[in-house]
């Protein structure tokens, strides 16, 4: 989803174009670095009439291939030297549909079991409705949302990291064996110990494929 003027944004207005002007910012550029500054985001929401965190938020995601972050260019083997991370070859359609998912994800309230305000017990993780007199299960008038399949995002872009690769676990070394890095990704077990940890590390950057939970 390409962002060539300021209405392509979601939830942007005409009249907070003029609004952006008046606090300097006249391009879309200007804007993708504004909404990376967090003293610039809260000033760009006390200034829009109109504009949340939630929409600044989904900006910033659709803003990001407007306005790439900067990474300083070093010598080769220098200590601490920056390194650029792996990037998906995505298609057209799985580019548009992840940038689709982040604002559909912005939007998208939070799902609170039944009565969670009313009994500290139950906490606050989902359950769905039950019981024949249950208001909220019948999706009456001011009643929490309920999940449905009407919030989920695009299918090009489920299962998809927030990168675009497709996510592959693993667990030891022999695990990278088969890995497309063009369009997948390695996450390393949560048992997996330090030691063997490490040697995966080294053979995937070997293999050039991108390690999205690596240690160093």
């Amino acid at each position: 989803m390409t962002v060539n003027a300021f209405t392509d944004l979601n939830g942007l207005k005409e009249k907070n174009v003029a609004q952006l002007e008046s606090i300097g910012i006249t391009t879309v550029e200007e804007l993708a670095a504004a909404v990376r500054d967090e003293a610039k985001v809260k000033e760009i929401i006390k200034t829009l009439s109109g504009v949340g965190p939630k929409t600044v938020e989904g900006w910033k995601d659709q803003l990001a291939e407007a306005a790439p972050a900067k990474v300083e260019v070093v010598e080769e083997g220098e200590e601490g030297a920056y390194v650029v991370k792996a990037k998906p070859e995505l298609s057209s359609e799985t580019a548009d549909a992840l940038a689709k998912r982040a604002v559909i994800s912005g939007r998208r309230p939070a799902f609170k079991r039944q009565e969670w305000f009313r009994y500290a017990k139950l906490g606050e993780g989902w359950r769905r409705p039950k019981g024949i007199h249950s208001k909220m299960k019948r999706n009456l008038k001011r009643r929490p949302p309920v999940v449905d399949i009407g919030f989920r995002g695009p299918a090009a872009a489920r299962d998809l990291h927030p990168s675009g690769f497709e996510e592959v676990l693993v667990h030891n070394v022999d695990g990278l064996e088969g890995i497309d890095p063009k369009v997948q990704a390695v996450r390393i077990g949560g048992t997996v110990g330090t030691k063997k940890r490490m040697a995966i590390q080294e053979r995937a950057d070997e293999l050039g494929i991108r390690v999205l939970n690596r240690m160093v």
